[in-house]
């Protein structure tokens, strides 16, 4: 049986999508959809990560974002990286505008009963990308979680789907060279995720990287020796910090979430 990463993107709950998605997919009895939900999603930034995680796992998307901006950025975004895509609400606004010589009002949520999980996930998500990539060390003290690793270990995928069970995560990129911030050691090591992964599927990966900007796959950010060097700082520092290590490799977002809400005694049920 063959996976489908499904994305169901709404500046909503996401039901409408979801039920869309989950009925053209029942006709594929032959592919077993892996569903990922991304509701409340009112911010060009998150959308665009979204996006960047969409592409990497090839997902199909469904969307309903009644602001027409939003679902431009999606449309052009999927077109661009040949991702399928299908907008489950603006063609119905655009037919009901036509007939009725109105226009939409694009305000998310109309038909939903605002709730404190709804304002939950808005926060959490935008507490990540504000404090994406050691953007800004004050968020380590602020955060639930706080994740560490080298370039390409999942940093921000993780983030992004932490922070849509409503979890505030803020993460840092680890280099052997690079000066750690101070407020780093004042972060309960309870709440510290250290992220690695192996040497071969690193550098795989980052080869790959290097080759999707149009840039030459060997250089010494894909060499082995000096992968192999970020690595060992990264383990030292965690055995410092005393915190829990997840090898990351061959791991789905999903499973390496999984572990990390355990960890901290979070009850990891299905937040879709």
């Amino acid at each position: 049986m063959k996976n489908l990463d499904v994305f169901i993107v709404s500046d909503s709950s996401g039901e409408t999508a979801l039920t869309i998605a989950q009925t053209a997919m029942a006709q594929f009895p032959g592919v077993h959809p892996v569903y990922q939900r991304f509701p409340f999603i009112q911010t060009e930034s998150i959308l665009h990560s979204i996006l960047n995680l969409a592409q990497k796992k090839q997902a199909i998307i469904f969307h309903t974002l009644v602001t027409q901006k939003l679902s431009n950025i999606v449309d052009a975004f999927a077109d661009a990286n040949d991702i399928d895509h299908f907008d489950c609400i603006q063609p119905a606004l655009n037919a009901v505008a036509r007939r009725t010589e109105e226009e939409p009002m694009e305000v998310p949520s109309l038909n939903h009963n605002l709730t404190e999980t709804y304002f939950d996930r808005i926060a959490a998500m935008e507490f990540a990308v504000t404090y994406d990539d050691g953007k800004d060390p004050a968020g380590l003290a602020k955060a639930d979680i706080v994740l560490l690793g080298v370039s390409r270990t999942s940093k921000t995928p993780l983030s992004l789907f932490l922070a849509n069970r409503g979890l505030k995560v803020a993460n840092l990129p680890l280099a052997p060279k690079t000066q750690l911030p101070d407020e780093l050691w004042e972060v309960d090591s309870s709440k510290i995720i250290g992220l690695t992964n192996d040497p071969g599927t690193l550098r795989k990966i980052r080869k790959e990287r290097m080759i999707s900007y149009g840039l030459p796959a060997e250089s010494a950010y894909s060499d082995t020796e000096e992968i192999k060097q970020e690595l060992d700082y990264a383990l030292k520092l965690y055995k410092k910090l005393n915190c829990l290590i997840i090898n990351v490799a061959n791991k789905s977002i999903e499973e390496t979430a999984s572990l990390i809400m355990e960890s901290l005694n979070i009850d990891n049920q299905d937040f879709t």
